[in-house]
């Protein structure tokens, strides 16, 4: 129990420092090694067919935030997006697939499949503001295929709020 506390602790104190990380980069500026130096290794690196490369740093399950970080051909820092928007989630659409979806929003918190409707929902918790905490879920049909969104309370937050 100790080891869990010790690590949720960790995992907190990290995702609490990335808005000064994104501070310390600039667009057009800062290198490859610079966002390692402020961000670690990246749990996805993707080469795109133009040389790009897309560095992924997904703070779920325990975050509110999962990162995009594009380094053009010339070694610099691109953009650096956090995917877990309005705009982005407005994008999902019934009958986007499972990896398009996740190329919208990284990597979710959990799966959760619901065998007697023949779904999986997944879902990625985020902040729309600085008191609240949400869970916006995707529910797929077998094939893989969206059907529909929801916005709920993170029911963490809930039970930190003794509700």
């Amino acid at each position: 129990m100790r080891t869990l506390l010790a690590l949720l602790g960790a995992a907190a104190a990290l995702v609490g420092c990335d808005p000064a990380r994104v501070a310390k980069l600039e667009e057009g500026v800062s290198t490859e090694a610079q966002v390692r130096q402020e961000f670690g290794e990246p749990v996805t690196v993707t080469v795109l067919p133009d040389g790009q490369r897309v560095l992924d740093y997904p703070r779920q399950p325990e975050g509110w935030t999962n990162y995009r970080i594009t380094i053009g051909t010339d070694g610099k820092m691109s953009s650096l997006r956090q995917l877990l928007n309005a705009d982005n989630f407005a994008r999902v659409q019934p009958g986007l697939t499972e990896m398009q979806v996740r190329e919208l929003l990284g990597r979710p918190a959990k799966s959760q499949p619901w065998p007697l409707k023949s779904e999986t929902e997944l879902l990625w918790r985020f902040r729309p503001d600085a008191n609240a905490s949400k869970i916006f879920s995707v529910y797929f049909d077998t094939q893989g295929r969206a059907l529909r969104t929801t916005i709920t309370d993170d029911p963490r937050t809930q039970a930190q709020m003794g509700n």
